[in-house]
């Protein structure tokens, strides 16, 4: 509070230990210099204590930009007045589905993060967003999600353009729960062994990452008709499609190295689609080497001949 009314513009709190109890406390909001509030590794002692009472400080307060991470947080209320909040980090903490839910006052937030968390339905994180009226980039990687489809729909915020759902517990069923407008998408490291032929049609992606995943071949771009970067490193492509650029004509990069080729005739028609790409093949030729036969193993594929 003492900080709020000086001249002070940003404010960082690092390495904390709270040691008396957690009360409530009339926090006056006027008159600040404010503009940002970082804190980081705050440990709280006190379990018995009104959640309410702490944080319903951070959650009222009229500033661009808050982060409170590394800390253990369990919850975060929902303002109780349209919120100047254009940034919300919330990177590691102990945040689970509650989150926001039936949040209306949040309008004006264009990025919330909440990488390394415990979220765990991407169906409750979507409605989450759906009133959030300017969201544009949302980070829930390194978290537990799962979506199992099953017809379930799902609700986004249209305004979201950017969305990182990277190491989570994802399969194939994630394509059904996407946001319609969404142009950077990452599913890197999930369980994906397959992109639907019937998705959804994304008609705004222009990128999607979905390396370390379980896919066997390249997909195609049926639902992604703006796609222009596609990557697909490590996975278990053993004999790529040659007709990828057919079906994708505007992608201008894919990166589709460090995957188990297979160097056999198979391959041969791959191989040749490099040299009739123009270079776009991102990492060609070190990160395209044979796997099998093991006769072949490290051999590059530009070197591989029958």
């Amino acid at each position: 509070q003492t900080v709020w009314h000086s001249s002070v513009e940003y404010f960082n709190i690092n390495n904390v230990t709270q040691q008396l109890d957690i009360e409530r406390y009339n926090f006056d909001y006027s008159g600040t210099s404010m503009k940002a509030l970082t804190m980081k590794e705050i440990k709280i002692t006190d379990m018995y204590f009104s959640q309410d009472n702490l944080y319903k400080i951070f959650a009222d307060m009229n500033i661009r930009e808050m982060t409170i991470a590394d800390s253990e947080m369990i919850h975060m209320l929902c303002p109780s007045r349209k919120s100047s909040f254009r940034y919300l980090n919330f990177l590691k903490n102990d945040l689970t589905d509650f989150l926001f839910q039936k949040c209306d006052n949040l309008a004006q937030l264009e990025t919330l993060i909440l990488q390394k968390n415990k979220f765990e339905s991407l169906r409750k994180v979507s409605f989450m967003t759906s009133r959030m009226k300017s969201l544009t980039y949302l980070d829930m990687s390194n978290n537990l999600l799962r979506h199992d489809g099953a017809g379930v729909q799902c609700q986004w915020a249209e305004s979201l353009a950017e969305l990182d759902l990277s190491s989570n517990q994802l399969v194939d069923a994630v394509f059904e729960c996407l946001p319609a407008n969404v142009q950077k998408l990452s599913l890197q490291n999930n369980h994906i062994s397959n992109v639907p032929s019937r998705v959804a049609e994304l008609k705004s992606l222009q990128e999607l990452n979905l390396a370390s995943n379980r896919l066997a071949d390249l997909p195609g771009c049926g639902g992604f008709t703006s796609l222009q970067f596609l990557n697909v490193e490590m996975n278990s492509i053993l004999t790529p499609s040659a007709d990828f650029f057919q079906s994708c004509p505007r992608v201008r990069e894919l990166q589709a190295g460090h995957n188990p080729f297979q160097c056999s005739c198979e391959l041969q028609a791959f191989i040749q689609l490099e040299r009739r790409s123009g270079g776009k093949l991102f990492g060609w030729p070190a990160a395209y080497v044979c796997e099998y036969p093991e006769g072949l193993r490290g051999t590059e594929l530009k070197d591989f001949h029958l």
